[in-house]
């Protein structure tokens, strides 16, 4: 059955959030990359941009001290599609239009979902500097004989996975195996735990928007980690990647 063809229209990024440095300058950038589903050429529902706003409100907040600004990417359409990779296509090109608004600043890609599994097939651009994939859909590579997703666009990129245990609707050790393939290539790769948690991590929203932030202050900013973080960085598999979000991070990041 042939696939069906894109409509004609264009990724674009959304407004930006945050404020430009003291000196007015941009110094680095955390895009933004919304849930989706496995395949779908309609316009991307409204809902999954207004689902993400607060995180990327949270961390232009974070780093306005710093000259951050944030970016919804907003997708051509709201499936994966799969060979065309559709969101890791928009994310290539949501990096490119970031190198020319602002020039060479290091880029933090955070996605949710379909939009984690697009943050870190897109990390080989250059720009990247650091991937934050929460709750991300990947799929099983024994399934179908559909092979595994490429892991060594991530080296030399500070990576961070984030999951719930009780996600229903994208698979927790998928994203395990998938850290674990990672972190044979990239020691820089880390995994988070949320246990009890489902897909949308409401229960521990607080802990996961306080980790989103201080890993990308100190991927991009090169400020120091909270220690769990540091900890999940060195610690060997599969410790550093069934680290636990413990309730109340955030409330004293650095000890």
């Amino acid at each position: 059955m042939a696939q069906q063809a894109l409509p004609v229209r264009d990724a674009r990024l959304g407004k930006p959030l945050g404020t430009a440095g003291l000196d007015g300058e941009v110094s680095g950038v955390a895009l933004l990359l919304p849930e989706g589903g496995p395949s779908g050429v309609r316009r991307p529902s409204p809902i999954t941009k207004l689902a993400v706003r607060p995180l990327a409100a949270r961390l232009a907040k974070a780093g306005r001290p710093e000259g951050l600004t944030a970016h919804v990417l907003h997708y051509r359409c709201r499936g994966w599609n799969g060979s065309a990779a559709d969101p890791a296509r928009d994310a290539e090109w949501a990096l490119e239009e970031v190198v020319r608004r602002y020039g060479e600043v290091p880029v933090c890609l955070v996605g949710t979902g379909m939009g984690g599994r697009a943050a870190l097939h897109a990390a080989g651009h250059p720009a990247v500097n650091s991937v934050l994939a929460i709750a991300p859909w990947l799929p099983d590579p024994g399934a179908d004989g559909a092979a595994p997703d490429p892991v060594k666009q991530l080296i030399g990129r500070q990576v961070l996975l984030v999951h719930g245990t009780n996600d229903e609707r994208t698979d927790p050790d998928l994203s395990y195996r998938y850290a674990e393939r990672a972190k044979k290539v990239n020691r820089d790769t880390c995994r988070f735990e949320v246990h009890s948690d489902g897909h949308s991590l409401h229960q521990h929203r607080s802990e996961v928007l306080s980790l989103a932030a201080d890993f990308m202050l100190g991927s991009l900013f090169a400020r120091d980690y909270a220690r769990p973080v540091r900890d999940a960085l060195a610690a060997p598999p599969p410790l550093g990647l069934r680290m636990p979000l413990a309730a109340g991070f955030g409330a004293s990041l650095r000890h």
